[in-house]
C-alpha cells in the first residue's frame, strides 16, 4: 500500500497524536527525554504498522457521526428501561429469538460499528456476521451478508429488521459512504 505524499510521515495522524499523549500520560512526565520518546513512538509505530492494516473507509460526515452517536446513547437509555420492565414482569411473556438481518455494508469497520450498536442496546446481542469472507472459495463473492442477532423479546421480526436498517445501517452507509 503506497502512501500519499502528505501522509508519508504521519499515515495515521490521530493515532500518532494518541500515542504521543498516552506515552506522556503513562510516564506522568513532560521532560525533554519523554517528549523525544513520545515523538519517536508517535512517528515510527504507525509507519511500521501501516502496511499491516486493512484499508477502511474514512468518516466523511463527522457531524452525522456525532448525531448517530447521540441516537445510540439515547437508544441505550431507553432500552435499559424497557429491559428492566421486561425482567420485572413474568418470564413467560418473554419471546427470545434469533433474527437474521440482511446488511448492505461492505467494509469491516462499519459492520463492526453496526454490530456494536446492536450489542450495546440492552435486549439485543449481535451473534455473528456471515458469510465470513474467509470462508468463501477463492474468487467467490458473497451474494448477501447477514448480521445474526439474539433478541430478548421479539414482537415483530420485520419491524425489528426495518428499525435496525433505518436507524443504524443507513446512517452508517452515509457516514462512510459505502
Amino acid at each position: 500500500m503506497r502512501l500519499q505524499a502528505r501522509y508519508r510521515w504521519l499515515p495515521t495522524p490521530f493515532r500518532s497524536l494518541f500515542l504521543f499523549l498516552i506515552w506522556l500520560l503513562l510516564n506522568n512526565s513532560v521532560s525533554p527525554g519523554h517528549l523525544v520518546l513520545a515523538t519517536f513512538f508517535a512517528i515510527f509505530i504507525p509507519l511500521l504498522s501501516f502496511s499491516l492494516r486493512d484499508p477502511q473507509p474514512l468518516i466523511l460526515k463527522p457531524g452525522l457521526a456525532l448525531k448517530q452517536l447521540l441516537i445510540v446513547l439515547y437508544d441505550i437509555v431507553v432500552a435499559n428501561l424497557q429491559v428492566a420492565l421486561l425482567i420485572i414482569g413474568p418470564a413467560k411473556k418473554l419471546r427470545p429469538a434469533f433474527v437474521k438481518v440482511p446488511i448492505d455494508l461492505t467494509h469491516d469497520m462499519p459492520i463492526t460499528i453496526l454490530a456494536s450498536c446492536v450489542s450495546l442496546t440492552p435486549g439485543t446481542v449481535s451473534a455473528e456476521v456471515y458469510p465470513i469472507p474467509e470462508s468463501l472459495s477463492e474468487g467467490e463473492e458473497p451474494t448477501q451478508r447477514y448480521l445474526l442477532i439474539h433478541v430478548l423479546d421479539l414482537k415483530d421480526e420485520e419491524a425489528l429488521i426495518k428499525l435496525i436498517k433505518q436507524r443504524y445501517e443507513a446512517p452508517l452507509k452515509e457516514i462512510f459512504q459505502c
